[in-house]
């Protein structure tokens, strides 16, 4: 926090924590007032010392950028919203409204994107086990985030992978084991799952995803 101050001093707007939970927050996004390729050198110079201490390189932005590109980037900051902590200024997200047309079609674009990576990235493996297991892994966080965008647009914002699985099973043609499966891999050190025989069921279950946002109803 030090060297932001020293950085943008009263430009700073607001510093929020998000993805995870107090203490162990993964990201920092910082909105400011205005943002120059001086400040830009600057937090380039801070990456080193903050990376050094397993601090993350922070999401700077202006604030009024922001607000601009919700409609944007309605998944991503939709995440950032349901999870995030004020460290410094005013709650930044307080009245803001991501609209369920703008969710839908940004969930129909990261779902589409996300199956195309897996798939790319299956074949670079050249399907070797432990590149597989690295895909799987590294992959399925994006799975569960596409699933709890769903459910909030749904208006169920879920607590944890055993009731975002629930509400899978529930509302969407997906297997539910798989579905467990894979939130398991996302969520678990050593998840009592074998990557390499889940990756068939769970490109299969990225493309019905796929299918069901492409028509999920919007009111």
């Amino acid at each position: 926090m030090a060297d932001l101050r020293r950085l943008f001093g009263t430009r700073i707007e607001a510093v929020v924590a998000y993805g995870g939970r107090a203490p162990e927050w993964s990201h920092c996004m910082v909105l400011v007032s205005s943002l120059t390729m001086d400040d830009l050198t600057g937090l380039a110079a801070a990456v080193p010392k903050w990376h050094a201490r397993g601090l993350a390189t922070p999401l700077v932005m202006p604030r009024e950028e922001f607000a601009r590109s919700l409609d944007t980037f309605p998944v991503e900051y939709g995440e950032i919203i349901d999870t995030h902590e004020v460290l410094a200024g005013r709650d930044p997200f307080a009245g803001v409204i991501l609209h369920p047309a703008d969710l839908r079609r940004g969930l129909e674009h990261r779902a589409a994107s996300h199956l195309l990576h897996v798939r790319e990235n299956y074949i670079h493996s050249g399907g070797r086990p432990a590149a597989v297991t690295a895909l799987v892994k590294d992959s399925a966080p994006g799975f569960e985030t596409l699933l709890r965008r769903m459910a909030r647009l749904d208006g169920t914002p879920v607590e944890g992978p055993g009731q975002l699985a629930r509400w899978a099973a529930a509302r969407t043609p997906l297997d539910a084991r798989v579905v467990g499966d894979v939130l398991a891999v996302a969520n678990e050190p050593s998840p009592a799952v074998d990557a390499v025989r889940l990756l068939p069921e769970y490109l299969q279950a990225l493309e019905t995803l796929l299918r069901v946002i492409d028509k999920w109803p919007v009111p």
